[in-house]
Parts: C-alpha cells; sequence; structure tokens
C-alpha cells in the first residue's frame, strides 16, 4: 500500500518542488541545504558515487560549481518521472552523469563498486531497510561512505499541528510514516548493518514563513496523508495563517535535520 503511495505521491517532481520551494525561500538558516550537504562530501578526487532518492537532482545542479571534474555520479530514483527531471535538469551542466531507475532494496550493480552512497531524506520510505543497508554495503567498496539525511521527531511538528483538525491525529501519523529512520534511531540501526564510526551532523534551521500562498502549497502537495483538501478547509487555514502572520511577523515552523555519516566495514 506505501509503495503505491510513494509512486503517486512522486510520479513527477512537482510534489517535491512544492516542498523544495518553501524551504527555499522561508529557512533562517540563509546557507542552502544542498551546499550544506555537499560540503560533508570528503571524497577522493576521483570517487565514484551512488545517489539513491536523487529527487530532481538538486543536490548536483546546486553545486555544479563544485563538482571535481573527476567524479564518476550515478543518479537513482525509485520514480521514473524523477530520473526524467534529474536528467532534464543536469543537461544544462554539460558534464556526464549516469542516471537509472533503481529501488535501493535491490542494487543492480556490482559489489565493491562506489566509495560512497548519498541516501537524502529517502531511507524512511523504505519498506525493508535492513534489505537496503546490506545492499548499499554490498556497492560500497570497504572504508566507502554513506551519507544518509534524515530529521528527527519533532522537524516541522508546528505544520502538523495546524492540520490536525482537519487531518485527526496528523502528527502522530508523519511520525508513523517517518518512524523508521530518524535522528532518533538512525546510528542503531546503521550500527547493526555493520557501519562503523557513525556521526550525526546537525543542521540549525527554520522556517520563518511571511506569505500564506507557498505554505498552502506545501500542504496540497503531502499526498502522503490522503486528504483531498477540500477548498473549504484551505480557506480556513488561509485564515488562521495570514491571522498568525499579522500578529506575529510570521508563522513559525521549527526544523530538526541533519546527516548521519558512517562506513562500511
Amino acid at each position: 500500500m506505501i509503495q503505491n503511495i510513494l509512486r503517486q505521491q512522486y510520479r513527477t517532481a512537482a510534489n517535491l518542488n512544492a516542498r523544495i520551494d518553501l524551504h527555499r525561500r522561508f529557512s533562517a538558516n540563509p546557507y542552502p541545504w544542498h551546499r550544506w550537504v555537499f560540503d560533508h562530501l570528503a571524497l577522493p578526487a576521483d570517487a565514484r558515487i551512488l545517489e539513491l532518492g536523487c529527487g530532481p537532482a538538486d543536490l548536483w545542479r546546486e553545486n555544479a560549481d563544485r563538482i571535481p571534474a573527476g567524479w564518476d555520479i550515478t543518479l537513482t530514483d525509485f520514480s521514473e518521472g524523477m530520473v526524467a527531471a534529474a536528467q532534464q535538469h543536469l543537461a544544462e551542466i554539460g558534464r556526464p552523469f549516469t542516471f537509472r531507475q533503481a529501488d535501493a532494496q535491490d542494487l543492480s550493480f556490482e559489489a565493491d563498486t562506489f566509495d560512497a552512497v548519498i541516501a537524502n531524506h529517502m531511507l524512511y520510505h523504505v519498506p525493508d531497510r535492513p534489505r537496503a543497508f546490506a545492499e548499499i554495503r554490498r556497492v560500497l567498496k570497504p572504508g566507502g561512505v554513506i551519507y544518509a539525511a534524515t530529521n528527527g521527531e519533532r522537524h516541522m511538528m508546528e505544520l502538523w499541528k495546524l492540520e490536525e483538525p482537519y487531518i485527526p491525529n496528523c502528527y502522530a501519523r508523519v511520525l508513523e510514516a517517518s518512524k523508521g529512520f530518524l535522528l532518533e534511531n538512525g546510528a542503531a540501526q546503521l550500527t547493526a548493518a555493520g557501519f562503523t564510526n557513525v556521526v550525526w551532523h546537525n543542521r540549525s534551521d527554520a522556517l520563518e514563513i511571511t506569505e500564506v500562498e507557498p505554505l498552502i502549497a506545501y500542504v496540497q502537495s503531502n499526498t502522503l496523508m490522503n486528504h483531498a483538501w477540500p477548498e473549504t478547509e484551505l480557506d480556513a487555514l488561509r485564515a488562521e495563517v495570514t491571522t498568525h502572520i499579522a500578529a506575529n511577523g510570521a508563522f513559525h515552523i521549527g526544523k530538526v535535520a541533519g546527516m548521519f555519516v558512517a562506513r562500511a566495514a
């Protein structure tokens, strides 16, 4: 069931782009997320890199000026639509990438192939994470690195509480959907899967939203809640957020996010 929902959610980049746009425009931390992630890629000049769940390839598009010429980069996603979007977005960069539709639980790459695997906010969507971790370890070279970005339990809690009157137990449902791999349990999973030197890099940030419609677009983009959002409910949300912004200058949403870095034994 969850796989079918995810297929619909990420069939194209439209829903993801609505969420990315909110973070890009209203994040209190002015340093872009994807630049921050790239800062942690301590890899050799000739590294072979696999990204799982690449989405529309924003990591590479936003760091095009920083990619070493010798890196061999393979981008994959569970969604063929996302792979197509990644190809389109990176065509203008003028350097080679490899693109493939792929399931993290069953990777069609030879063992000991990559120096690094990047999994940016996607492991909590994987139904069988132990199997995915085994596959990641298999395709990593000995001593290779996994970069696994994720959230904490309180990430964007104010948004889910805003939606609670319309989606009962919304916050609990978000945690249920994402609890598979979070700040609070990710290190234990990586260690159990045989990774070593597991380190969490925290990123300090929040959303200070000063416009109503980008927040409404974000709410509508989240089809994982399986809620149709009739216009009457959206209008009620608009009114509540408008009143809050008028009284406080912004609608504040806390962010708890960062990235695990670990090594394959």
